[in-house]
């Protein structure tokens, strides 16, 4: 295991009726912006629950935040806090509309070019407007993490950002607000945790059996809950347990004092910048081929997925390295989510422009060993086509 520094400020409020919270949580004289995504928040009623938490407070709503939060949609909402003197944020929504208002927090007090925060990857944020969250989709773990991904629709460039002053002051967890999810969408966030986990457990072998066996906990249960969570709907305990996993994946435990990988979602980015997919569409998409193109140097945490979270006991390392990511291939087909290019028209001929737009973006060097290179890259969606 090696050193590492764990700090998580958030406080997480978990279950039904939780968002009256809301009202002991956010400062009694605060200036609240809300913001959302689409209209799911006002036509289920959350919104309507969190005015009414919020009371009397100075409040304005900040909707239209895209799936794939953009820059200049970001930029809008920084105006408004400015010109309405705005105090503290509050998200309500998915990872997209949180990653968006990390944004919003650092980009409303920053001294230059909002830019520079994606450009820098947060380097220079010296300070933050306070927020909380409203979860309403479990996928991304931004709801108790301090990073975010903003995409600038014009340089089609999706670029991620972190910064310690960037943990939400509080999330709100309720399993009850999925129950209205599109299956699309709850498909989306089980691939979204389960990738998540993997990039920070399937790496090499570094001693840490606690990180390994709580990974490992993590991903059987999102293959134990994942299709039961679109067959049962409103199962409470079910959208609970995926709710929680959602958050454990990416809320730097099991990362703390191992070697991490996100090369799969740097490539997953360039998709989505220039394509539109999904982001877990482009994990599912990356994934398996990435595993595969770098078996040699992941063989004995291969083998490792393979016989704990699959129970593959016969067979040479490689047939079950190999028997493991077919049946991640397989598992995310099962809940609906295509594994190849060409499920999502899109054939050999995209596939340079991304590559150039990933030299671009400096991602070079990608992976634990800094292996992963565009050469690599090109191969890894050759395979995934």
């Amino acid at each position: 295991m090696q050193d590492f520094s764990f700090y998580n400020p958030t406080r997480i409020e978990f279950g039904p009726g939780k968002i009256a919270k809301i009202d002991k949580l956010v400062p009694k004289d605060a200036k609240v912006l809300i913001l959302l995504g689409g209209e799911s928040a006002k036509k289920n009623g959350t919104l309507d629950e969190v005015l009414a938490a919020l009371g009397e407070r100075d409040s304005q709503v900040f909707s239209g935040i895209e799936p794939n939060p953009s820059y200049e949609t970001m930029m809008q909402a920084v105006a408004v806090v400015k010109q309405h003197k705005i105090d503290f944020l509050l998200a309500v929504g998915g990872g997209s509309v949180i990653d968006g208002t990390k944004f919003v927090a650092a980009a409303a007090l920053y001294p230059d070019d909002a830019w520079q925060i994606l450009v820098t990857g947060g380097k220079h944020i010296k300070q933050a407007l306070p927020f909380g969250t409203v979860l309403t989709l479990p996928a991304t773990g931004s709801e108790m993490n301090s990073g975010s991904v903003i995409t600038n629709k014009s340089l089609q460039a999706k670029l991620p950002f972190g910064s310690s002053l960037l943990y939400p002051q509080f999330s709100i967890l309720d399993p009850v607000k999925t129950y209205s999810l599109p299956q699309k969408q709850i498909a989306n966030g089980v691939v979204d945790a389960f990738v998540h986990v993997m990039e920070q457990y399937l790496t090499y072998a570094d001693d840490a059996p606690v990180q390994d066996r709580f990974a490992e906990g993590l991903l059987q249960t999102l293959i134990e809950i994942g299709p039961k969570a679109l067959a049962e709907p409103e199962n409470y305990q079910v959208r609970a347990s995926l709710m929680w996993t959602a958050t454990l994946a990416l809320n730097g435990l099991i990362g703390a004092g191992v070697p991490q990988d996100w090369s799969t979602h740097m490539l997953g980015h360039e998709l989505t910048a220039i394509h539109g997919l999904d982001h877990a569409q482009t994990l599912a998409i990356v994934l398996p081929e990435m595993l595969r193109q770098r078996k040699a140097s992941k063989m004995t945490k291969l083998v490792q997925f393979a016989e704990r979270v699959w129970h593959i006991e016969h067979g040479t390392d490689d047939e079950k390295a190999e028997a493991a990511i077919e049946k991640m291939r397989a598992f995310f087909e099962s809940v609906g989510v295509a594994t190849r290019l060409s499920d999502y028209q899109l054939g050999a001929e995209h596939i340079e422009p991304l590559i150039e737009s990933l030299i671009k973006h400096n991602m070079v060097a990608l992976g634990e060993h800094g292996d992963v290179t565009p050469d690599l890259c090109r191969s890894i969606l050759q395979a995934s086509l």
